[in-house]
């Protein structure tokens, strides 16, 4: 993937992902973000966690890799995700469990082996109320279709088996409904997204600025057919209770007095005794 994203659509493609990803990266707060894959696309820049890393997959070598990386290794924050921290498997990442607080996907499931282990093992480094943010081809779309067409004309004779396809070989696209289903049978809350690059699949720079115009239109009469997509979600842990710290501790309620009613009630007065003799009428008399 590393040489098409030189190509025109490529940078095209590059420079929609970066402005869209800071604002769903920026204000996620924790201590640990990581990477996994794409090198070529600074992911966490506008997020500011004291600890930023890429990891690659294994078969790629990372030479500026600091010897011993663990998890919880000091990196400095203004070293940034661009240089590899750590090469390894995506379905068997050297994390504990609960341990990242943002994990992001940059076409990392279309390229992986197996993208429903890697995104069970997303879930399980992630802490309660943890973020992962997803970017993905749609199928569902221009780009989506040329690429579509371009197979099937290689399979029926009518285009060379060496011919390249605009997107790249090893990607293969997740739609953007599925990729849903996916998070949500693993926990997570979607919690926001967007659709973006609309112009039609042309590999000359010139031909897509032509059609720059698609931009604000599709964004606006055809949202969910853009070239790429972003899924933004939450772990969500059922039945988790939060408890404060008990600053202050309950004071217990003081006995009030009790009320003693007098065993010998005080004597009426004479007057009060006079009312209650009643007076004797002429014909008693």
């Amino acid at each position: 993937m590393p040489p098409w994203l030189q190509t025109p659509p490529g940078r095209y493609l590059l420079a929609w992902e970066r402005a869209r990803i800071e604002a769903h990266v920026a204000d996620v707060f924790g201590f640990h973000a990581l990477q996994l894959g794409l090198g070529e696309l600074d992911a966490l820049h506008a997020n500011r966690m004291p600890h930023r890393w890429l990891a690659l997959p294994g078969a790629h070598v990372a030479p500026a890799a600091p010897e011993g990386m663990m998890p919880h290794a000091e990196l400095p924050a203004a070293a940034g995700p661009r240089r590899p921290a750590l090469c390894c498997d995506f379905d068997a990442l050297p994390f504990p469990s609960q341990s990242l607080d943002l994990v992001v996907l940059p076409h990392t499931l279309e390229l992986a082996r197996d993208p429903h282990q890697t995104l069970r093992e997303v879930e399980r480094v992630l802490v309660p109320e943890g973020r992962v943010v997803v970017l993905g081809f749609n199928p569902a779309s221009l780009w989506g279709a040329r690429q579509w067409s371009g197979r099937w004309a290689r399979r029926i004779g009518l285009l060379h088996t060496d011919a390249r396809g605009y997107l790249p070989q090893a990607a293969e696209p997740i739609g953007h409904r599925r990729l849903r289903d996916w998070l949500r049978l693993l926990g997570f809350e979607i919690e926001g997204g967007s659709f973006g690059c609309y112009r039609p699949a042309w590999r000359t720079q010139s031909w897509l600025e032509r059609w720059a115009w698609m931009e604000e239109a599709g964004d606006r009469w055809w949202p969910v057919f853009g070239a790429v997509y972003l899924l933004s979600a939450v772990k969500r842990v059922r039945g988790m209770r939060l408890i404060g710290p008990a600053w202050k501790k309950a004071r217990k309620p003081r006995a009030a007095p009790a009320v003693v009613s007098q065993k010998h009630p005080r004597e009426p007065s004479v007057e009060a005794r006079r009312e209650r003799i009643p007076e004797l009428s002429g014909d008693d008399a």
